[in-house]
């Protein structure tokens, strides 16, 4: 800063103020330091910077894993949203969901300067007093449990799994099998309860269901299994990978699909659209996911900087989602109208 305070003949306060973008510089001068940065290389530093205002522009993100579709997507859309406000994402995987990883996590995350942290938390770590999440640090949860204690966006599970389940029944099927999601998975508990729920209300008995892992392969070995269950005519798989192991499966023993059964899947990832056949599914709109995730973590920042921070929104806001009908969905034995 002094190198470029004596070549563009000014204080090294004025090369401060311009560096800053503070007014009381004029136009000339302003453009003199600029010069003088650029011939001598001179960047400011914007971390130095942020320690004295104590503002960051940049949110933490903390995730369990990165291999289902719902956490990667939801991520994709958290960074887009932060970098439309201005703010940059720091991404810090924990490999083992405990409280004490978690909140080795909110530690590291402060050394590395955040203002605020959005934790995408599909296991129920925050049920009950397992977990408790620092009471000073803005946060947001997607996908989980968390109720009323901390700020939550999450998809309309059970909307979108009731959908499911009664375009199957209105197709004239007796009930609906349903290959689950992983047990610790607060969206697989979600959608199962929804499942069961929905065939409850239309006088449907549910029929004992198979668990797979959020794979297409865990799909595929369950497939197998309900391949062999003659009274199977509709499936609801609590996601797209499963159902696109669940259709190799049916195709392999001979079950035909949407003649002899019916699937149905929960993500409307890209490629659901060219499995064979077509995937009916419920479209999740992860790009508002991450919006609204983004929009309520920097309104609690913006609170406190205008301090209001004790009125901070908790509870949960729920993002709906639609049906995609296509080709995998149809009246019993009869083939696909679409």
């Amino acid at each position: 800063m002094a190198d470029v305070a004596q070549v563009a003949g000014v204080s090294s306060q004025t090369v401060s103020r311009v560096s800053n973008g503070f007014p009381g510089v004029n136009e000339e001068t302003r453009q003199r330091v600029r010069n003088a940065m650029k011939e001598l290389g001179y960047r400011p530093n914007s971390a130095a910077r942020a320690l004295r205002r104590g503002d960051f522009r940049t949110i933490g993100v903390i995730t369990f894993t990165l291999s289902t579709t719902g956490n990667v997507r939801t991520l994709e859309a958290i960074a887009a949203s932060a970098a439309e406000e201005g703010y940059a994402v720091t991404l810090l995987p924990v490999a083992v969901p405990t409280q004490d990883e978690l909140r080795g996590a909110f530690s590291r995350l402060g050394e590395l300067a955040v203002d605020a942290v959005i934790v995408i938390m599909e296991v129920h770590l925050l049920h009950a007093a397992r977990l408790s999440l620092p009471p000073h640090v803005k946060v947001v949860v997607v996908d989980s449990d968390a109720g009323d204690r901390y700020t939550v966006v999450d998809t309309d599970q059970a909307g979108g799994t009731r959908t499911a389940v009664r375009h199957l029944l209105d197709l004239g099927h007796r009930t609906v099998w349903h290959l689950a999601g992983p047990e610790d998975s607060y969206a697989a508990e979600r959608r199962t309860g929804a499942w069961r729920a929905a065939l409850t209300e239309a006088g449907c008995e549910a029929p004992e269901l198979v668990r797979g892992d959020w794979s297409a392969e865990s799909g595929y070995r369950a497939g197998l299994e309900l391949a062999e269950q003659a009274d199977c005519t509709a499936v609801f798989a609590a996601n797209d990978q499963m159902a696109l192991g669940l259709l190799r499966a049916l195709h392999e023993r001979g079950r035909r699909v949407p003649e002899d059964v019916s699937v149905i899947g929960f993500d409307d990832i890209p490629e659901s659209g060219s499995f064979l056949p077509p995937l009916t599914t419920v479209h999740q709109d992860f790009a508002e996911v991450g919006r609204r995730c983004v929009a309520s973590v920097l309104g609690q920042v913006r609170r406190e900087e205008t301090a209001d921070a004790q009125k901070t929104v908790r509870g949960t806001t729920l993002v709906p989602t639609r049906l995609v009908v296509r080709n995998s969905t149809a009246a019993p034995g009869k083939p696909a109208s679409g």
